[in-house]
């Protein structure tokens, strides 16, 4: 069934693709163009750097009238992150514009992280910290980053944990990058050979 929400998603997609902004990648999930995921590498010159962080988003039928509802799947130490991963963020509420895509979401989010607000916490020790103890706020946001790196790891129990992603982005960052955008993208190439709408 085609819809002006799922068409319009397709074109999320398609611009996604072809003009990817700079440390996110999002693609929907197997069989449904509604839920997508999405990943955000953390942004250079803050502690969230070298972190690789999953998303979820899930899309209504009103989109882009009305805004999705996001989560990181990542554990994630942030004052405007929830404990279960929901985002506090102006355009996700009450300043959203149907002129947001699914591009301008993440790349929102992605500045959340470079530029916390602590003045109006979801994470309210993340927020105390943030504004009175950085050291220890960024010890615990380095131990989210290093268990982002899970995203990768096949599981082993003979080997440590992380020790795929931690070498590949110590030793060929590019080739990093590649793979986390593969987990990704793969999930859509799923979803296009299970699904038969035509999205014009």
């Amino acid at each position: 069934m085609s819809t002006p929400a799922r068409r319009r998603l397709m074109r999320d997609f398609k611009r996604l693709q072809e003009d990817p902004p700079t440390g996110v990648s999002g693609a929907p999930t197997d069989n449904n163009i509604m839920i997508w995921n999405a990943v955000i590498f953390g942004p250079h010159d803050t502690p969230f750097e070298d972190g690789t962080f999953k998303l979820t988003i899930e899309f209504t039928e009103e989109y882009p009238n009305k805004p999705p509802t996001v989560r990181f799947v990542s554990k994630m130490f942030h004052p405007n992150v929830y404990a279960d991963g929901g985002i506090c963020l102006d355009i996700l509420q009450n300043r959203w514009s149907p002129t947001y895509d699914v591009s301008a979401i993440l790349t929102s989010i992605q500045s959340l992280l470079s530029d916390p607000n602590p003045n109006s916490p979801a994470n309210s020790m993340a927020a105390q910290l943030y504004k009175e103890n950085r050291r220890e706020y960024e010890k615990r946001v380095k131990a989210c980053v290093e268990q982002s790196f899970s995203l990768l790891d096949e599981p082993n129990p003979n080997s440590p944990a992380n020790s795929l992603a931690a070498q590949l982005y110590q030793e060929n960052k590019r080739e990093y990058e590649k793979r986390v955008a593969t987990v990704v993208e793969q999930s859509w190439l799923n979803f296009q050979e299970s699904h038969t709408e035509d999205p014009r």
